[in-house]
């Protein structure tokens, strides 16, 4: 792989070039960005039309300085659901908006307190069990919408939806493991598109909205009832119009959503300095992590207003900037447009909705297990040693609390539950036990000295 650089973060590339390259990071983030919110039941097309606006707002918080962009995050999908549960899906924005206001709490406290701060909260033996968590947690989701017939009150088990599941499975995997160049960077979006193929052949794809979509823009007479047929306003859900926030506002949902938020932010954290890497500037000195973090958080919060899922970095659009060296932020800025165009289409969005939940369960089996095995990789990347007495017992009790589901009840109508109880566990044994120094290996998760190197065109910029 070539790694000399093809456009720098300011090179604004011509019209044709621009395009292509802006659809190309659309495609690598397509396949993750819708999968969240059809798993949380949000609308998809809102969540495209978020991300889109949150990545511009990033980019602009940033100075156009990173070129990163941001889509629909996995580790809230949980949090989402369980949100919606406590407060509808007003509850989820809440949810979501709350996360956005941790974010920039932790942006000021970074800009003015330093980084050892977070450290000493979120060192790897806390961060790594939580991710693990998050994936495991989520298993069961994948396999009951690969195994059962959607729209049920009762699992009644499909041999043809699992096959569906299986195949799309299958796909993906061999896109992961044999594509290169680009077409390995999009093996979810492959792993869709076949599996989605593959259903329409077991008939199990209703394509009766796509029929009604199509049939509106044909019978178009005009150009005003084309561009009617073409452009329609997606499922926005706007507080204060649709939903007064207060009235679902509650400490189950703060209990939900902030604990996670923490271990998001040290993900965003490791993304920034994978990016910094790739690209051989750094980041988190100059913007600086508290500007790359506040534009999460806004974009988050952006997120919130419109009815999608929060935002975060995404390691599919780093893996394009590594490959095709071309590190414009101009070409993250069309790939943002582009998606907001996308969530206005109504084909776009008739097409998405009508994805058998099979597909979505094959493809989701690999992703929450990735998910799961990237908590792993955080352990041995940071040199975490498990046969210390006090990292055992941390990540055990994570684990255990994390994957089994148990709960606190505070009230009739507050809990602290799975996921977020093992992330405040995880916290309060790390600064409890003695040793602290273990908990954070001997790995370089915040060392940057391989770039330390190209600063000075920081520097001299």
């Amino acid at each position: 792989m070539s790694k000399e650089m093809v456009m720098d973060v300011q090179q604004k590339p011509k019209l044709q070039k621009w395009v292509m390259l802006s659809l190309q990071h659309l495609f690598a983030m397509f396949g993750s960005t819708i999968l969240v919110p059809f798993l949380t039941g949000l609308s998809p097309a809102v969540a495209l039309i978020s991300s889109g606006l949150g990545t511009l707002s990033y980019l602009l918080i940033t100075k156009g300085k990173i070129p990163a962009y941001l889509g629909s995050s996995f580790a809230f999908i949980a949090p989402i659901i369980g949100a919606s549960s406590a407060g509808g899906p007003s509850g989820a924005m809440i949810g979501t908006f709350l996360a956005g206001v941790v974010y920039g709490v932790v942006a000021v406290l970074i800009r003015f307190l330093g980084l050892n701060w977070l450290m000493r909260i979120l060192p790897p033996i806390v961060v790594g069990p939580v991710i693990i968590v998050i994936g495991l947690g989520l298993a069961s989701t994948a396999i009951d919408m690969s195994m059962y017939v959607p729209g049920l009150d009762e699992n009644v088990y499909s041999g043809t939806h699992f096959s569906v599941a299986l195949f799309t499975l299958a796909v993906t995997i061999a896109a992961s493991i044999f594509f290169r160049g680009f077409f390995g960077l999009i093996p979810i979006l492959i792993g869709i598109v076949s599996g989605y193929v593959f259903a329409i052949f077991q008939g199990v794809v209703d394509t009766a909205e796509i029929t009604a979509e199509w049939a509106t823009i044909t019978s178009a007479g005009s150009i005003g009832e084309l561009l009617t047929g073409i452009f329609q306003s997606p499922d926005f859900l706007v507080p204060f119009v649709h939903y007064a926030p207060f009235d679902v506002a509650s400490g189950e949902i703060v209990l939900l959503m902030v604990p996670v938020a923490l271990v998001t932010i040290a993900e965003h954290i490791g993304d920034q300095m994978v990016l910094s890497k790739v690209v051989g500037r750094n980041f988190l000195k100059k913007p600086g992590l508290h500007r790359s973090i506040l534009g999460d958080g806004v974009a988050t919060m952006i997120a919130s207003f419109l009815g999608g899922p929060p935002n975060t970095t995404y390691g599919e659009n780093i893996g394009v900037l590594s490959i095709t060296r071309v590190f414009s932020v101009f070409v993250i800025g069309g790939a943002a447009v582009l998606a907001i165009c996308f969530g206005f289409v109504g084909v776009v969005t008739a097409i998405i909705s009508s994805i058998p939940s099979a597909v979505m369960g094959g493809v989701s089996i690999l992703l929450f297990g990735i998910i799961a095995s990237n908590g792993l990789r955080m352990l041995i990347d940071n040199q975490v040693d498990l046969s210390d007495k006090r990292n055992l017992v941390i990540a055990s009790v994570i684990l255990v609390i994390g994957v089994g589901g148990a709960f606190i009840q505070l009230s009739d109508n507050l809990q602290i539950a799975g996921m977020a109880l093992s992330a405040i566990m995880g916290v309060l044994l790390n600064l409890i036990l003695p040793g602290k120094e273990s908990g954070y290996g001997n790995g370089t998760m915040f060392d940057d000295s391989d770039i330390k190197n190209n600063q000075n065109r920081d520097d001299a910029a």
